[in-house]
C-alpha cells in the first residue's frame, strides 16, 4: 500500500470531506483491523484544528458472536448513556463532526437469523434516531469512507491471496477516489463543480416526475415530493461548513413523493444488507408502495428489509449516476454500497433526506411527510442503473426533457 497515498487520502477525507473546523470534536468510527488509517485520520484531524479526536473501534467478528449468541431482548435493549455519549459532543458549543470508516466483510453475518438481525438493527436505529437526525438534517459535517479490510478485499478479489487482495483494493480505491492523481483536492474541486452544474440544471427544470427505463425490465415513474430540491457532490452544514458526505460520490439525488412511485425496477448489482447478499432482485410499486418483490438469492431477506416498519416499502431517494463514473469504469463489483451506489443510478428504501426539501431541515417529520417525504427507521440504497438506462423528466409546465441516454447524462 502506497503510504503517501494513504496520508493524502486521510488528509483529503478529514480536511475536505469532513472539513473539520477549529475547536470541533471529530468523532471517528473505525474497524479494529485498520489502525494505521485511523491514526492517519487522527493526525489530520488535529492538524485541522480539532479540539479532540475520538476513535470508536468496531469489531465485526465480535459483533457476529454477540448477534449469534445474545438474547434478542437483550440485544434490543440500550442504555441512555450510549446515546448521550454522542449527543454530548453534538451539543458542545464548539460543535462536532463525524467520520465513519467502513471496511466490512459483505457476508460477515451470513447464516444468522435474518429476522433477528433486522429487529436488532431496527431497535438500535430507533434508539439512536435523535443522534441520526444530526446527519440526516446536515446539522453537523459528516463523511462516510471505506478502506480494504481483509475479509472485504477477499470478497472483491477471491482469486488473489489475502495480502495481494488488500493491496489491489487499496489501489482501486485510490484510483476511484481520485487520490492517485496526486492532488485529490484539485481533482475533487473540478468534480464537485461539474456535479453542482448538473444539480442546478435539474432544479432549474422544476421537474414534476421522472421515468427510468432499461431493457432488463425496469420501467419506473417517480413523482417528486412537493418543494423537492436536487442535491449532489457537497453539502453545507448548519455552521456554514461545506462537506462531502460520501467519498466517493458521483450522484445527484432528490426526494420522491412517497405516494407517487409506480412501475417495476430491477436491481443491477447485488445488495449487502445486515452482512448478507441479496442478488437478482426486483420490486413493483403501486402508488408509492411495493406490492410485489423477489430475488434470485436471499429473497426472504429482501422481504425482511421491506417490512422493517410501515414505510420501509416506500422510497426516500432517487439518485442519478452515469455509467461512466470512475467506480463503474473500474469494472470492480465492490459488494459495498458506498462504492456500488456510485457506479449506478439507485433508489433508497425508507427515509428521505429533509435537505432534499427546500427549507426541510427546519420542518418537523410530520410536515415533511405532508410534502411527500418518506419517513422510516431505514435508508437502504439499492442499485438500478444499467448501461442502457434512459431517463426522461416531465416539467411542471408539461414539457418533457431528456436527462439520461444510454446510461449517460444527456446535458
Amino acid at each position: 500500500m502506497n503510504k503517501t497515498y494513504l496520508q493524502l487520502y486521510a488528509d483529503f477525507i478529514v480536511k475536505v470531506g469532513v472539513n473539520v473546523r477549529p475547536r470541533q470534536t471529530l468523532l471517528v468510527r473505525c474497524p479494529v483491523t485498520m489502525p494505521e488509517f485511523a491514526h492517519a485520520c487522527v493526525k489530520a484531524g488535529y492538524e485541522a484544528g480539532a479540539k479532540e479526536v475520538i476513535v470508536r473501534w468496531e469489531d465485526e467478528k465480535l459483533e457476529r458472536i454477540r448477534l449469534e449468541m445474545g438474547a434478542e431482548a437483550d440485544l434490543c435493549a440500550h442504555k441512555p448513556s450510549e446515546l448521550r455519549s454522542w449527543l454530548d459532543y453534538a451539543e458542545d458549543p464548539d460543535g462536532c463532526c463525524t467520520l465513519a470508516i467502513h471496511a466490512a466483510d459483505p457476508e460477515a453475518y451470513a447464516g444468522l437469523d435474518a429476522g433477528k438481525l433486522n429487529r436488532v438493527s431496527l431497535a438500535r436505529r430507533t434508539f439512536m434516531k435523535s443522534w441520526q437526525e444530526y446527519t440526516m438534517n446536515d446539522r453537523i459535517q459528516w463523511c462516510v469512507v471505506a478502506v480494504p479490510a481483509p475479509g472485504w478485499a477477499k470478497k472483491v478479489f477471491p482469486d488473489l491471496p489475502e495480502a495481494e487482495a488488500v493491496e489491489k483494493l487499496w489501489s482501486v480505491i485510490f484510483d476511484v477516489c481520485r487520490v492517485s492523481t496526486g492532488d485529490p483536492v484539485a481533482a475533487w474541486r473540478e468534480h464537485v463543480a461539474k456535479t453542482k452544474a448538473r444539480r442546478d440544471q435539474l432544479n432549474a427544470w422544476d421537474l414534476d416526475r421522472v421515468r427510468l427505463q432499461s431493457a432488463n425490465g425496469t420501467d419506473l415513474t417517480i413523482g417528486l415530493a412537493e418543494d423537492a430540491s436536487w442535491e449532489g457532490a457537497s453539502s453545507v452544514a448548519e455552521n456554514g461548513a461545506e462537506f462531502i458526505a460520501n467519498v466517493p460520490t458521483e450522484e445527484v439525488f432528490c426526494a420522491p413523493h412517497r405516494d407517487r412511485v409506480n412501475g417495476t425496477v430491477c436491481g443491477t448489482k447485488p445488495y449487502v444488507y445486515n452482512g448478507q447478499l441479496i442478488e437478482g432482485w426486483h420490486v413493483t410499486f403501486r402508488d408509492g408502495k411495493v406490492v410485489e418483490h423477489g430475488a434470485d438469492k436471499n429473497g426472504e431477506l429482501l422481504g425482511e428489509l421491506l417490512t422493517t416498519d410501515e414505510n420501509a416499502n416506500r422510497i426516500g431517494e432517487i439518485a442519478f449516476v452515469p455509467a461512466s463514473s470512475p467506480i463503474n469504469r473500474s469494472g470492480v463489483l465492490f459488494f459495498n454500497t458506498l462504492f456500488d451506489e456510485n457506479a449506478a443510478c439507485h433508489i433508497a428504501f425508507g427515509a428521505g433526506y429533509p435537505t432534499n426539501i427546500r427549507g426541510g431541515a427546519k420542518l418537523t417529520r410530520a410536515q415533511l411527510m405532508e410534502k411527500g417525504l418518506n419517513d422510516s427507521a431505514i435508508h437502504e440504497d439499492v442499485m438500478i442503473g444499467a448501461p442502457d438506462t434512459r431517463i426522461t423528466g416531465v416539467r411542471k409546465n408539461g414539457e418533457e426533457v431528456t436527462i439520461f441516454e444510454n446510461g449517460e447524462w444527456a446535458f
